[in-house]
């Protein structure tokens, strides 16, 4: 601890008395100061301990010594010395008195103790302080750098919120609570997600301070930045009771060095993961389901021993930071689950693979883009090694129906479960059907026949004459008429199934809703 004017007076080579302000005497001390001024606030701090012996003070004028003290008080003096023997033989009545008023501590420095003695023991003091926050700093480090060693970054965690007397926690750049201590803490943490969040908006590496004393909580909380480029790796949060000490900084400081290098180490290693992911989705989608899971290994090997769901996403425009955030947030997932989750980057392209019913695939159906990201998915139906390409075709054509949609997501389940009408909304595929439906139209244009309607009954009822005609109100040889008229307007036969069924898709496609 800082001196305060209470260890002081208890040095007994200084041999200080207490003449007012006894109850404010653990107050720290700053320094030291000795003027004479009749106003030295100007060149105050806060925090000192002004010496003087009333050389220019009119110290026995009551009203003086009251604006005097109150002026001190005011800048943040934390007591006065008054040295007696010099120009006064005792602290003088109208001093001590303004110095009780105001609840201002005052001590007596008797004549055969220096000035220059009470500086040193202030100074000695501090210096001893410093040393021993520096120290501890450092025993903190030594701690922290063996915990991340030999435990990992929970164990950091804990041992920094006993260090800081207090709580930790760490994020994921995801903004997900990966450890916290104590215990409780993982709640207050939880509470931050959205301070984690406009801290990993920012452009560079960076801290906050989230709140001087939450009103809930009672705590101060700092956040820190965790990763040395443009894009937070992590965060750590520290929360306290009161704004940190020296020593306590260092050991935020270090847990900081510690994690980030951490992260750095992860990314590496990420990086490799990367590239031997890439190579066994290759080998899946060549149907070499044996060579893949010879190299999967112990790291991706129980990802293909189960269903899984392929996911292929995409960012229209500029960029790649919502892929990465989608992989960091399917990767957390999974690493919370204890589940494998192999995620490949591509060109503007995101190619992931997951375990079927696992938290990365439910981390990703309710994945939520940042406010100005165009990021589209396409989820396969579940499938095995066997299926991996079948699981490919069926996430990029999820992925198209997203995109003609302006969907953020949609699933191949949901298409086949569906109908296929609203595939018939695409700009392509009513091109078609207007171009061969384009000669009837332009027949009944002509009001010599209602081609197009008798075509849509006769398809509708399977080819039955009767019940069509029935639904036109026209005898069945008019409808005979109409359909050979069709026949040769189209120059195709409507005896080929092949052609029944693409007339009857075009007629959909003409009245297909958008979307």
């Amino acid at each position: 601890m800082p001196p305060t004017l209470a260890s002081l007076v208890q040095h007994s080579a200084l041999k200080l008395t207490v003449r007012a302000g006894e109850d404010q005497l653990d107050r720290p001390v700053r320094w030291a100061h000795v003027s004479e001024l009749a106003d030295p606030v100007p060149y105050m701090e806060g925090g000192e301990l002004l010496l003087i012996t009333a050389m220019t003070l009119d110290a026995e004028d009551p009203d003086t010594m009251r604006r005097y003290v109150r002026r001190l008080a005011k800048a943040g003096v934390v007591g006065l010395g008054f040295a007696v023997g010099v120009n006064y033989d005792s602290v003088p009545d109208a001093l001590l008195a303004a110095a009780r008023d105001e609840g201002f501590p005052l001590l007596e420095v008797p004549r055969r103790t220096p000035f220059l003695a009470i500086s040193k023991a202030v100074s000695a003091a501090i210096s001893a302080d410093q040393y021993r926050a520096v120290t501890a700093g450092f025993e903190a480090q030594r701690e922290l750098t063996r915990a991340a060693l030999s435990e990992g970054p929970a164990d950091l965690i804990a041992r920094l919120a006993a260090h800081v007397d207090g709580w930790a926690a760490l994020y994921d750049a995801s903004g997900a609570v990966v450890a916290a201590a104590p215990e409780w803490a993982a709640r207050r943490a939880a509470r931050l997600t959205a301070d984690v969040a406009r801290l990993r908006e920012r452009a560079t590496p960076s801290s906050a301070v989230v709140g001087g004393a939450d009103e809930a909580s009672g705590d101060r909380v700092e956040l820190q930045w965790l990763g040395t480029g443009r894009r937070m790796r992590g965060a750590l949060a520290v929360g306290t009771g009161a704004p940190l000490g020296t020593a306590e900084r260092y050991a935020v400081h270090s847990a900081v060095a510690l994690l980030t290098l951490t992260t750095e180490r992860s990314r590496a290693l990420q990086a490799a993961e990367q590239r031997l992911g890439a190579a066994i989705l290759r080998m899946l989608l060549s149907s070499q389901q044996d060579h893949a899971r010879a190299v999967a290994g112990d790291l991706y090997g129980g990802l293909l021993d189960a269903p899984f769901r392929l996911v292929i996403a995409e960012v229209a425009g500029e960029g790649d930071g919502g892929l990465a955030v989608l992989a960091e947030t399917m990767e957390s997932a999974a690493s919370r689950a204890g589940e494998a989750v192999l995620a490949v980057p591509e060109a503007g392209r995101l190619v992931v693979l997951a375990a079927d019913g696992g938290e990365a695939v439910a981390a990703c159906l309710a994945h939520e883009c940042a406010e100005g990201e165009e990021l589209v998915i396409g989820l396969s139906a579940p499938a095995g090694p066997i299926a991996a390409a079948s699981a490919y075709k069926q996430a990029e054509q999820a992925l198209s129906v997203a995109r003609r949609r302006g969907k953020p997501l949609v699933e191949h389940e949901d298409l086949v479960a569906g109908s296929v009408l609203p595939l018939l909304a695409d700009d392509a595929v009513r091109a078609f059907a207007d171009g061969m439906l384009r000669a009837l139209y332009e027949h009944d244009a002509t009001g010599r026949g209602d081609l197009v309607a008798s075509l849509r009954a006769w398809l509708s009822r399977h080819g039955q004459w009767d019940a069509a005609a029935a639904d036109l109100g026209v005898h069945r040889h008019t409808l005979r008429y109409r359909i050979r008229r069709v026949e040769e307007i189209l120059g195709r036969s409507l005896d080929d199934p092949d052609v029944r069924m693409e007339l009857w898709l075009a007629l959909k496609a003409t009245s297909a809703p958008d979307g």
